[in-house]
């Protein structure tokens, strides 16, 4: 049996924090990173979200609610570890996650094979499960603003 779920995740670019994406931390031209009650890796909570659902699991913040402390600056690939673990408990596997960063700056693409080595060992799968792709907005929206940044992933999990 196969299933599908698919994630969604929004940060607000702020100084003075760091900015991580895909599990690396990045240089932003302005010093700008990602604000959350953790690490606010966008494309980890699309992908941990896309997971969770496939398996009818719910959502991220049920899972790791923002309201508890063991979860602030929390580093994302543990959450996704722990996601896989969750799903896994189920009966399930991760197939494969196709995702989408959507971003202005930094430039994303030279990262992306670094991102789909941390995510797969993340989810214990194959470097060629995990399809991320970088676009921007065309300097349109909250995105063009470069006023914070977005990712959406879908996944496709299967019965181990």
């Amino acid at each position: 049996m196969i299933r599908i779920g698919q994630g969604y995740d929004v940060h607000q670019l702020v100084e003075g924090r760091p900015l991580y994406i895909g599990g690396i931390l990045l240089e932003h031209p302005d010093s700008k990173g990602l604000l959350g009650h953790s690490d606010a890796d966008v494309l980890i909570h699309a992908i941990c979200d896309a997971l969770l659902g496939a398996a009818n699991m719910r959502d991220i913040g049920f899972h790791f609610p923002d309201k508890d402390p063991k979860y602030h600056n929390i580093d994302s690939k543990i959450l996704l570890r722990e996601t896989t673990r969750l799903i896994g408990e189920k009966g399930y596997r991760v197939g494969n996650i196709d995702a989408t960063v959507c971003a202005e700056r930094p430039k994303l693409n030279p990262h992306i094979p670094e991102m789909q080595a941390v995510l797969s060992q993340c989810m214990n799968t194959s470097p060629d499960n995990v399809s991320i792709k970088a676009t921007t907005t065309e300097r349109l929206g909250f995105t063009g603003r470069e006023e914070g940044i977005s990712a959406m992933a879908v996944a496709l999990i299967e019965k181990a």
